[in-house]
């Protein structure tokens, strides 16, 4: 830490013992060069405070004109999740204050630094704000990025001189990736000078390629420390013999009757072992079942308290995903991370780096969907630096009991699935060339070549490219597309791609790469929606056992 101002070492001090192996190879490789920076490290290593403390002090201590700094953001911080930008953004405040609190102390000059977020949640008068006063640092997403560069607000991003991506191997791998690396050359293209980017990972393999999607072609350095694994992961079964799931009394919708189903079995055997521990995550792979167990937990534990208990002991567990409102998440996290909640049912959107605190047991239901996911599920317990994490993973198929017991071994092993960026996606880079054509023309060559810079596109055939602007240009390959309208226009004599009317407008509001949600309605016979849901669970649970 001798490269950083005596304010900063003496908060860092005192907030802790001593920095971590990710934290001081993160710093010298900040310290030693201008390359790009890729920190590969499990949850809990502090690679994410290693990142913001070179900016917040290098902000904190530079010389700034009497009047102030050029209006502009420096440093911007993307992350894949919402919820995980509002918890960098609350995180943030410690350090910020601390620093500041020590070099008034010490009589240090120093310039405030202010942080601002901007995501979906960000209301339209928050969104001005940060038009008319931009923050010294930004926290936003890949889609929030994008829309920024696609409108006038831009204008607030050409003084960034550093970019830091967190949690990069949940996107490197995807369309999602590609749609942000292309946005990572137009924000190059806008600035004044080289941005330097960090990446921060998870535990993935193989680094060459997360680096290759970081800094395209541009060098980069790696860091990645020896990181000795503390994981101890069970895969139980709830019932004795899952081809005998017989158990009286808890089929129908008032608790009489019998069931086939494991899972009355499953909620009974997660709530013990949440009632063992001071707080638990239970992961699941999709909102509606998050939705269910949690309903199904909190009913089974009211049944266990009897009438009498007082109605705010009756919650055990409360939902968090994406379709929760952001109010309502944060006061979930809050709740769990204080002890007044001692059980959250999550989707991914607490898999990566959001901070919950001290949790004890993280249990997933089904098998997780990959190993690299399991470990960053399980790693939500014991977050801290040599703790160990905890987890149980419960099988609720035969099938899925063989899929669930591999994946626990290869997470033991930490044998994760080779992560590779993808080549060329077409639909992607029509995207962002509709969009880069939005607010000035574009160059033909100096555009291929802005794209040719970032990994996913590096071998984007000439052919390919200008295929693509044909059908955006409205040069159809047969008469079958001739209903399309065209987005752009192409000069081909003067080597010129301009945006059509409407083409701005198209880009924000049809723009990335994440689906829509797979919400169908379903039409039910006359009849009790309650039965028939409920026949329609065993019917699943019967069809597993075949």
């Amino acid at each position: 830490m001798e490269h950083f101002a005596p304010a900063t070492r003496e908060w860092f001090s005192h907030a802790f013992s001593a920095p971590t192996p990710v934290q001081d190879e993160t710093w010298a490789a900040i310290d030693r060069a201008a390359d790009h920076v890729l920190v590969v490290a499990p949850t809990g290593s502090g690679k994410t405070l290693a990142a913001f403390l070179s900016a917040i002090d290098r902000l904190l201590h530079e010389d700034v004109p009497a009047e102030g700094r050029e209006p502009g953001t420096r440093v911007l911080y993307v992350s894949p999740l919402k919820a995980l930008a509002v918890d960098v953004e609350r995180n943030l405040r410690s350090p910020l204050v601390g620093i500041t609190q020590a070099a008034a102390r010490r009589g240090e000059a120093f310039t405030p630094v202010s942080v601002g977020i901007r995501s979906g949640d960000t209301s339209q008068r928050d969104r001005r704000a940060l038009l008319s006063k931009p923050p010294d640092v930004l926290i936003t997403t890949p889609e929030s990025l994008f829309l920024m560069l696609t409108s006038s607000a831009r204008e607030t991003l050409r003084s960034v001189d550093t970019v830091i991506l967190d949690e990069i191997h949940a996107v490197a791998g995807t369309k999602r990736g590609a749609h942000l690396a292309l946005s990572l050359e137009r924000l190059q293209q806008l600035t004044t000078a080289p941005v330097r980017r960090i990446g921060l990972s998870a535990t993935v393999r193989p680094h060459e390629e997360v680096a290759r999607f970081l800094a395209g072609q541009a060098p980069v350095t790696v860091v990645a420390p020896p990181s000795p694994s503390h994981l101890e992961l069970d895969v139980t079964v709830a019932v004795d013999d899952m081809t005998q799931l017989h158990r009286p009394g808890d089929g129908g919708e008032d608790g009489e009757g019998d069931t086939q189903s494991i899972w009355p079995f499953v909620e009974d055997d997660v709530i013990d072992r949440i009632l063992k521990v001071r707080s638990t995550i239970v992961f699941c792979n999709s909102r509606g079942q998050a939705e269910r167990l949690t309903s199904h937990l909190n009913e089974r534990y009211e049944a266990r308290l009897g009438p009498d208990a007082p109605e705010e002991d009756r919650i055990l567990a409360r939902s968090h995903h994406g379709s929760v409102s952001k109010e309502q998440r944060a006061l979930v996290e809050d709740d769990l991370k204080t002890g007044r909640l001692r059980c959250v049912v999550a989707t991914s959107s607490l898999e990566l780096g959001i901070d919950m605190g001290a949790v004890d047991l993280v249990v997933q239901v089904s098998s997780p969907p990959s190993v690299a996911s399991g470990l960053q599920r399980v790693g939500r317990a014991g977050h801290q630096v040599g703790e160990t994490s905890r987890g149980v993973v419960y099988p609720t198929t035969r099938h899925d009991l063989v899929g669930a017991t591999v994946t626990a071994q290869l997470m033991r092993e930490g044998r994760i699935e080779r992560l590779s960026v993808p080549s060329n996606p077409l639909d992607v880079l029509a995207q962002q060339t509709v969009a880069a054509t939005a607010l000035e023309p574009l160059d033909v060559e100096e555009w291929f070549e802005t794209v040719r810079r970032s990994a996913p596109y590096a071998a984007l055939p000439r052919s390919a490219y200008e295929a693509t602007l044909d059908l955006l240009a409205g040069r159809y390959p047969s008469d079958a597309f001739a209903e399309l309208r065209p987005r752009i226009v192409w000069d081909r004599d003067a080597g010129v791609l301009t945006g059509r009317p409407g083409a701005q407008r198209l880009a924000v509001t049809s723009g990335g790469t994440i689906p829509d949600r797979g919400m169908f309605s379903v039409v039910l016979a006359a009849g009790d929606d309650a039965a028939q849901t409920a026949r329609l669970e065993v019917v699943l649970d019967e069809r597993a056992l075949l």
